[in-house]
Order: structure tokens, then sequence, then C-alpha cells
């Protein structure tokens, strides 16, 4: 800084440096508060397998509940100023160890991890709002006897519930219009106060049972945001967090990376959905599509927001850096990384208590999860072809066709997005030889405990439920009864049917309806056809809207049972030939 003469330029000059010295008082007085996220867990105590940060990192091995912790414990000693959220999917869709218990060892497990809330997400009401409030209140289950097993494995009796709260700001009793839960929670942090905001998808109606999500209304997600921003706001609050379970996913050559965003999340629904957020977001920490990005994304006025997700199944925690400016009550600055929950990480120590907890889970649950019920050849491939096709999903079709002849079935249908995991021929069992297959594998690989429903549709029908996979196509659906599809969603068909979609062909017209066959037959569009699907499907869920015309309906076994018998007929079972779809 170069000093003018004169008397002047004397004061201009210590005028310059007292702003400068109130610049520097300020920035001293502006904090940090971490903020520690995780989504989509499912249950997943244990490690999921291997994963990796990006192409250029080795594949090591992630996740368990216990390094979790560790992890979280690493991070909270950097700053005591800190948070544990989540945005939802924490239970559901879970490896029995968790799921064969109702997911009570994942809420001890992660009361113990220090969670203080969680956004609702869309499995979260697999079980209906009955058993979704018990897990928040505590208690016992009432449908069996595997429940409130704290005396055997090291937690209290009964069952504790979380000790985190839920949240849905979205999400309201249809007959009364008051919130389920809390739509938000303010936290203050050296006097300033910040707001959690939770929501869940819209569309969770379409994914989950009917009945399960009876008598509740789903509102958009940004209006509920935007409304709770505005309420809070005139109470004094200027920093608001967004913990939504809805997501995106990365489409560049990059994807792979869970720190970047390569293709900005384009042609998913959280790119719309910030672009619609009041201005007083400052961070949105989304969830659903297992994936992991870091993104910025332009608000409602054009601001970038920091967007994170990260992956699912606890493979990684998201590290959010928030400065706050006391002075003004304001966010001045964000920052995140996606941090790879590695087992190998010599530096973190795993959380011994959790580790006994999930050690006596799974040693209550090891006779149901390593029963062997039957062998492979081989692996049986969860990797989709260009057409929309997998070996897994090809084997479970054939599997409840075969349980439903006896209600004359023709041919079965299972939603691709239902299906979790292949078949590994290597043995993950103890004692367990390769090949093997056991019932927590036939589990995890479709975890959601799904009737079968065997039902009358014509041709015709067919070839719109056929459509309706297509993004954009709600062909069978009713005046009012739903919107399109935001995505493609495949169903995987038995053996027997076949048929060709063309990739460029318009909305609502991209399948060959000569090309439709079942068993070397053209499918007429007046013949009637038994067929059958599972009862998420049944109920219209995943938006096909026409499964709901099926007529002439029965209820059959469970979707994991119909598995079991057929690997009890047929193994060895080799993985069926894809080839049943095509596309040009």
């Amino acid at each position: 800084m170069r000093w003018r003469g004169g008397i002047c330029g004397w004061r201009v000059c210590c005028a310059l440096v007292a702003c400068f010295a109130m610049s520097s008082a300020a920035r001293a007085q502006d904090f940090q508060l971490k903020i520690i996220a995780l989504n989509d867990l499912h249950g997943n105590l244990e490690s999921p397998g291997q994963f990796r940060a990006n192409m250029q990192s080795p594949r090591v091995p992630v996740g368990g509940v216990d390094y979790l912790a560790g992890y979280v414990a690493q991070l909270k000693s950097e700053n005591p100023t800190n948070i544990v959220v989540s945005a939802g999917d924490l239970t559901g869709a879970s490896p029995l160890v968790s799921g064969l218990f109702h997911d009570e060892g994942t809420i001890e497990a992660m009361n113990r991890v220090g969670l203080e809330l969680n956004a609702v997400g869309n499995h979260e009401f697999d079980n209906g709002m009955q058993e979704l409030r018990r897990k928040q209140r505590g208690g016992c289950s009432s449908v069996d006897r595997n429940t409130c097993e704290g005396a055997r494995v090291g937690t209290p009796v009964p069952f504790e519930g979380a000790k985190y709260q839920y949240l849905a700001a979205n999400v309201v009793d249809a007959a009364t219009g008051k919130a389920i839960f809390p739509a938000y929670a303010i936290k203050a942090y050296k006097g300033v106060k910040v707001a959690f905001i939770g929501v869940t998808l819209k569309e969770t109606p379409t994914i989950v049972i009917t009945k399960n999500v009876a008598g509740l209304r789903f509102t958009d997600e940004a209006d509920a945001i935007n409304r709770v921003v505005r309420q809070l706001r005139a109470r004094g609050v200027k920093i608001f967090v967004v913990l939504i379970h809805q997501g995106g996913m990365q489409t560049g050559k990059d994807a792979a990376d869970i720190n970047t965003c390569d293709g900005g999340l384009n042609g998913y629904p959280i790119l719309g959905m910030v672009k619609r957020l009041d201005d007083g977001v400052s961070l949105v920490l989304s969830a659903h599509t297992h994936v992991a990005y870091v993104c910025e994304l332009p608000n409602s006025v054009g601001r970038n927001v920091t967007v994170t997700s990260a992956s699912a199944f606890g493979r990684m925690l998201t590290d959010v850096d928030m400065t706050i400016d006391p002075r003004s009550g304001t966010a001045t600055h964000v920052t995140a990384r996606n941090l790879l929950v590695d087992r190998t990480n010599k530096a973190i120590r795993p959380d011994a208590t959790i580790a006994g907890i999930i050690a006596k889970y799974a040693e209550l649950a090891a006779p149901i999860v390593n029963r062997v019920v039957g062998s492979i050849t081989t692996e049986v491939k969860k990797a989709v072809t260009a057409a929309g096709e997998n070996e897994i999903g090809d084997l479970i079709a054939d599997a409840q066709l075969e349980a439903t002849r006896g209600e004359h079935a023709v041919v079965a249908f299972t939603n691709e997005s239902g299906v979790r995991t292949g078949l590994s021929f290597a043995s993950g069992a103890p004692g367990v030889e390769a090949g093997r297959v056991t019932y927590g594998e036939l589990v995890a690989a479709q975890p959601f405990g799904n009737d079968l429903v065997t039902m009358t549709m014509t041709g015709e029908q067919l070839r719109v439920m056929l459509e309706e996979q297509f993004k954009g196509c709600a062909l069978g659906a009713q005046p009012g009864e739903g919107d399109p599809p935001t995505e493609t969603r495949m169903l995987e068909p038995s053996a027997g049917f076949s048929y060709t979609w063309h990739q460029d062909a318009p909305v609502c017209r991209k399948v060959d309806a000569g090309s439709i066959r079942l068993n070397g037959a053209v499918v007429v569009p007046t013949a009637k056809y038994r067929v059958t699907v599972n009862s998420l499907l049944a109920d219209g869920g995943a938006q096909f809207y026409v499964l709901r015309r099926g007529t002439e309906r029965v209820v059959g076994e469970h979707d994991v049972e119909a598995m079991t018998a057929y690997f009890a007929k047929h193994s060895p079972v080799s993985p069926p030939k894809v080839g049943r779809i095509a596309v040009e």
C-alpha cells in the first residue's frame, strides 16, 4: 500500500487500515460447522464389499457401521462444532442381519454412531406408518418374535427406538392435514440458528406397496422446502440445509469419481428441484439413486448451491465444512467431499461396542442366512444389457412363473429396480462351498418380501405395460391417476416372452407390437393371458398404471419363497441366456 503525501492522504490510508483491520476481525470471528452426512444405508450393518474412489484408485473393502462410526469419530475430533445427518433409507431393503430383526439393530447402531437427524426415505415406509412410528418411539414388534433382542445383543429391552429425529416436511396425514413427523429441526451453534429441512420423494406412493402408504399425502418437494424457509426466515433463521431423499446421477466419462459432478445430473429430478429452491438454502444433501457426487447446481436466482450424495450401503460419508459468519448469522462458504469408509485405513479405530452388537445379530441370524438352498454353475450377473435385461432378473421371473403355474400363469415379470444383487459363485459364508447358494443371498437379490400376484390381462394391456417402461409414458393411467415416469424402468420377463423396442421412437410408441411373442406365437391384442408380477407392480407401483386393470387376481407366495423352491428343484442352476428383450 502506498501512502499519498499530505494530511488527507494520511487520513485516507488510516481509514483503509482500519477497514482492513475490521474485516480481519470479522473473519476471525467466523467459525466452521462440520456436517457429516450419509444416505441409503439400507441396514448394511456389515461391509457390503469393495469399492473405489475413482478409476485410478484400488478397490478396497468398505463400510460396516463399526468402521463408519470410527470415521465419524475421527471427523468429529477435527471440529467439536458438528452434526451427523442422513438423507433417508437408513432401513428397509436390508440384508437379513438387520432385516430379519425389523432393522432394530441398524437403529441401535446408528444411535451409537451419534446420528441426530434422518429425512424419511421411501423405504422407511416399506412396512407402513405404524411400524415407522414404532421405529421412532421404540417398543417391540407385534409381527413376530424376531424383536427386542437387546438381552442377547447388549442393548436395552424393550427396543429403544431411534434417538435421532425423523423429518418429513412434505408428508402429511390426508385426513387431518397434519405432518407425520416434524418438517425441520433447528440447531444453534455459537448462537447462530441452522435449520435442517427433511423431505422425501413425492413419487414414494408409486414405489411402495399401496397399503403401506394408505392415508398419506406426499406433496411437491421444492414447494415444501420453500414454505419452511419462508416460515423460519420470519423467525430469524438465515441458514438452511436440505436433507432430501431424491437425487441424480453422474453421466459423463468421469462419473466413477465420487467427488465429481460429471454430466451435471442432467435429466434427473434433483436438478429441477434445486433450480426452484429459495436462495436461503445453502446446502442440499441428496439420496435415493445410490450414486456418489459433489455438485454445484444453480438455484432459483442462478446462484450455485452445493449438492451432494454419498452412494449407498455405508460405503462412504460426505464431509461438509460450512463457514458461518456469527455477525450476520449466515453461511459464507461451503466445501464438501465424499470420503470412502475404508476398512484398511489403520488410522481409523472401529467402534468396538457397535462391532459387538453387529456380531451378536449376525450370530442370531446365521442359521437362516447361511442355510444352503441350492447351487449355481457360474455367477448369475446383475449387469444390464443395452436392451435393459439382466441374468438375475430373468432368473427371478422364471422362478415366479414356475411358482404360479397352478394359477395358469403363462408369463411373469419383475422390475429391474427391485433386483439388488446378482449371485456370486464364490462363497461369502463360513463353511459354505463355492457355487452353493444360501437363503441370505436370495434375500439380498430381492429383499422386499413382496407377494406374487397373478392376474388376467389382454394382449393390448401387455403392450401398454411394455410402453410404460419408458420415460414419459403413462399410457395405462386413467385421468388424474398419476404422472408420467421421469425415468425408464425396465421389466425382466420370464422365458418364452420376447419383444423388440426402438430407442429413437416417440414416447408411448417404442415397442414393436408385432414383435411381442409368447412361446413363439405373436401376442394377440384381444386375447387374454394370465400374468404374474410382484405385489408392488400389481398395485400400479413404479408407475405401471395398466397393471391396476388386471382382473381375476390371486395372491400367492412371497417372491423369495418362489426362488427357494426353484433352486430346490433345479440346482445346479445356470444363468438364463439374455436376449428376451432386443433394442434397435
